[in-house]
Order: C-alpha cells, then structure tokens, then sequence
C-alpha cells in the first residue's frame, strides 16, 4: 500500500469484494428471469423493484461511511448518502398510491443505479473510495440497472 493510501485509509478493492459484489447480481437475474418468463404474475416484478431498491439504499450507507471517514466535504457526501434512499421511498411512495405502475418505477429505480456512478467517480476523484472502486462498481451498476430496467420493460408489456 502505498503512503497516501495508507494515509487516507482507502486501501483497494480485493477479489473476495469482487466476486461477493457478483454474487450479489444473482437476484435480480432471478427476477429478471421471472419476469421473462413466470407469466403475468407480479412476483418477477416486485422482487426486482425490492431488491434493487435494498442495493439502491445500501450504495448510499456505504458513501454514509465514506463521509464518516473523511473531514473535506463530509456533509456534502452524507447528503449524498441519504438521497439513494430517500429516492427509493418515494418510488415506494408513489407505487404503493398507484401514482406510478410498478413498471415505470422499476424503469426509474435502474436508471437511478447507473446514475449512483456518478457519485462514485466523484468520490474516486476525490481520493475517498478505494483503489479498483470503478472496476467494481461500473459492471455491478449497469448490471442491476439493466436488469431492473428490463423488468420494467416486460412488465409494461404484460401489464403490470
């Protein structure tokens, strides 16, 4: 490890949080496939939006600590932090009072992931996130965006 990264305690991104982070897909595949092909349930569905909502908030805890590590801009990033779930809840909000189908938040919910790389790569920037922080959070956001997305997709052929 270098000086600066021992200095800022940002260490690197290992292969255990690579493979867990992969792993962690497996869900919204399940969904995915669900709703490709479980019919016109919603289960497929509202797994997705359940889940990807969960990862959505658990990005914005680990910026939460992020910020709790660093004294520059530490309020900046915890406000960063909390808007992961407060976008969440109102997705939640306004599917629950059928302002917004299921199919349009899931479509709103994967994009909101992609955009969490946004707010990584400022964080990269800044020297807070670890060495190998885009490496591993490129592929799991796309990843879950596009299957969240898909979802909602599919939904909205089927009706839901």
């Amino acid at each position: 490890m270098s000086d600066s990264a021992s200095l800022y305690g940002r260490g690197s991104v290992g292969e255990s949080p690579l493979i867990l982070g992969y792993a962690g897909l497996l869900p919204q595949v399940a969904a995915t496939a669900t709703c490709l092909f479980g019919g016109s349930g919603d289960l497929g569905p509202m797994f997705a939006f359940g889940y990807a909502t969960l990862i959505l908030s658990f990005l914005g805890g680990i910026w939460w600590g992020f910020a709790m590590r660093t004294s520059e801009g530490q309020g900046r990033i915890a406000t960063w932090a909390v808007l992961p779930s407060l976008f969440g809840a109102g997705l939640i909000l306004l599917s629950i009072a059928h302002i917004l189908t299921l199919s349009w938040a899931l479509v709103l919910l994967g994009s909101a992931v992609m955009m969490t790389l946004l707010i990584d790569r400022r964080l990269v920037e800044r020297h807070i996130a670890p060495t190998g922080w885009m490496a591993l959070r490129i592929p799991l956001s796309v990843g879950l965006g596009v299957l969240t997305i898909l979802c909602g997709i599919v939904g909205e052929a089927v009706g839901h």
